[in-house]
């Protein structure tokens, strides 16, 4: 008899939990957006950096981690990258941070990936700060523009695009340098 009252009172006692956990309803709440900065005027912040895309030598910086469908177009490849960005065109000028991220090939009839990479900055006033790139990059075009998306530290909620210019590019090997220009809004 002990052991019933004991289950009915547990059993009672996880109606009442569950019954008491909601519905769901006050998951989320309306914040005062001074909680989190965004009572100052955005400014829209511009610069540029050189992304070096290295796929051969002693120390590659892009590694394919899924191969093309076929070998006849990028289609269906997909590529991790810890790419440095630079101040200048040259890979030995300042190295200001890290495009870390993956492109993937997503057309079949055009050389075109998806991006998607943070521009991690490891120096300056933007030490620490991100933003995120997502979008499509036809890679040959003259200019590519792709969305920025967000980002942390000093970018916090930010948003705006990137202009993609080859600056440098080896048809053997496939290295590259592509110069990045950077509008952001942030706050």
């Amino acid at each position: 008899m002990a052991k019933l009252i004991f289950f009915l009172a547990v059993q009672i006692l996880l109606l009442v939990v569950v019954s008491s956990a909601g519905d769901g309803d006050d998951f989320a709440r309306t914040m005062d957006r001074k909680l989190l900065g965004l009572h100052r005027k955005e400014k829209l912040t511009h610069f540029k950096v050189y992304w070096h895309d290295l796929l051969s030598g002693p120390n590659p910086t892009s590694i394919m981690i899924q191969p093309p469908v076929t070998n006849t177009s990028y289609f269906g490849a997909i590529s991790m990258i810890d790419n440095a960005l630079t101040a200048k065109v040259p890979m030995n000028s300042t190295v200001l941070g890290q495009a870390q991220g993956f492109y993937a090939g997503a057309a079949q009839k055009e050389l075109g990936f998806l991006m998607a990479m943070n521009f991690a900055f490891k120096t300056g006033k933007y030490n620490g700060s991100t933003i995120t790139i997502l979008g499509r990059n036809t890679a040959m075009s003259e200019v590519r523009e792709m969305p920025i998306v967000g980002g942390s530290g000093l970018f916090r909620f930010a948003r705006g695009y990137v202009e993609a210019r080859t600056k440098w590019i080896n048809l053997k090997n496939g290295d590259a340098t592509v110069e990045y220009s950077c509008y952001v809004l942030h706050y």
